[in-house]
């Protein structure tokens, strides 16, 4: 169970109670990192504390239990911004996770900014969360949507076609910093520094990097990051927006009500600053707590190693799922992203994920909420292994001889 990239591997284990559930009789193999992570005992006992002996309503209450909550709630905002590099903690935005973040900057920034005639830059690997908002944005403004193009098999993205469209000065360029279906990592400081020299503004969808490789959104130069807690060992109902100042102060408000106001009168109101203005209503206030939790956990971890662990164990997957006849592996075939996606021409993915469920493995089926990547592709429906820290070498042994042992047995059906 031990690993050279880890060697604190068991001790890591131990810090996740889900690690002891059996499925089929035998402890789960539980390779879907990429829908959502686990979480350790640390985060698990903060909320429970928080939701037994700390918590009141926030920002709102001059009792001391509501000026409590408001301390907490407010120390993983500056928790937040220390871990990713913000400037400061201002800058960072609760949401419910990437893709509310990812509505905020489409739907709000850019109903602002985005004019007719206009072009959005997407890249052809991204979520449905970073493509559909800004269709719809596209649509009701009259702008056009184009995209950087992949590689053969999903090997990355074309770098040539990457700078070329993104010298014809789009509005804004949004993409992944990790693809969640083909693990591949883009340039994103590369990127970020070409769109500021020629005024583009960024957006990045963090969801597949944030607490899985060192991101430092300062460093990154991009103008708005989203990501999600329940990706990095965090609580689901929580994730983050991080934007420069100037970004931020530039997007009206998306949602409208309490908490984001500075007056109103009946015919009219005023709105707090950032990051007020994009929190109406009650926050999820234990998930912050948890979330906070969470990155005081990873940062007893050191995230190049949990990243090089992860990666190496998606590159196990990937060699052991090439030598399996009529296995296809999209991907880059070098360094991947802690994941490994896989088609199989002759037995569906469903079919391949029930009969490794049967076997104690739990791994993704489908299109991976990247249709028309799948489709380019031509594989509308795959597999996803995907790792991250307590994920062990026997473990994707075991998930090799579960697509194995599916395979014969549809093939012989």
């Amino acid at each position: 169970m031990s690993s050279e990239l880890l060697p604190d591997l068991e001790r890591i284990r131990a810090d996740f109670p889900f690690l002891e559930v059996e499925i089929a009789g035998q402890p789960v193999a539980y390779l879907d990192n990429g829908a959502s992570t686990q979480k350790p005992r640390a985060v698990i006992a903060r909320m429970a504390e928080v939701a037994a002996h700390e918590y009141a309503n926030v920002h709102r209450g001059i009792h001391l239990l509501s000026q409590r909550a408001s301390e907490l709630y407010e120390a993983a905002r500056v928790r937040a911004a220390a871990f990713f590099g913000a400037a400061r903690p201002e800058d960072v935005v609760f949401t419910r996770g990437t893709t509310e973040a990812l509505n905020i900057v489409a739907g709000a920034w850019g109903e602002a900014h985005v004019q007719a005639g206009d072009t959005i830059l997407l890249t052809e690997l991204e979520h449905h969360a970073n493509l559909v908002p800004w269709l719809e944005l596209a649509r009701r403004k009259g702008a056009r949507v184009e995209y950087v193009p992949i590689l053969p098999n999903g090997a990355g993205l074309d770098p040539e076609a990457a700078r070329r469209l993104l010298a014809a000065r789009p509005r804004v360029f949004a993409f992944a910093h990790v693809s969640n279906t083909l693990g591949v990592t883009n340039p994103v400081a590369e990127w970020c520094a070409l769109a500021r020299e020629i005024g583009v503004t960024t957006v990045v969808d963090g969801a597949q990097s944030a607490g899985h490789l060192p991101v430092d959104v300062t460093a990154l130069g991009c103008d708005f990051f989203a990501c999600s807690a329940h990706k990095f060992a965090g609580p689901s109902g929580i994730g983050l927006l991080i934007g420069r100042a100037e970004a931020l102060a530039a997007t009206p408000p998306w949602l409208y009500g309490g908490d984001m106001v500075e007056r109103v009168t009946y015919t009219g109101a005023t709105y707090r600053d950032a990051p007020g203005r994009f929190e109406a209503g009650t926050p999820a206030i234990i998930e912050a707590a948890g979330l906070h939790a969470a990155l005081d956990y990873l940062d007893t971890l050191d995230l190049p190693r949990i990243a090089a662990h992860a990666d190496a164990l998606a590159e196990q997957a990937a060699a052991g799922l090439r030598v399996i006849p009529g296995v296809r592996v999209f991907g880059p075939e070098g360094r991947r992203a802690g994941l490994v996606t896989f088609h199989v021409e002759d037995v569906h993915a469903h079919d391949i994920a029930f009969a490794c469920d049967e076997r104690g493995v739990a791994v993704r089926a489908g299109h991976h909420c990247a249709q028309p990547l799948m489709r380019k592709l031509g594989a509308p429906s795959s597999c996803r292994m995907s790792f991250y820290l307590y994920n062990t070498g026997d473990e994707v042994i075991r998930g090799l001889a579960a697509v194995q042992a599916a395979l014969a047995f549809f093939r012989r059906a």
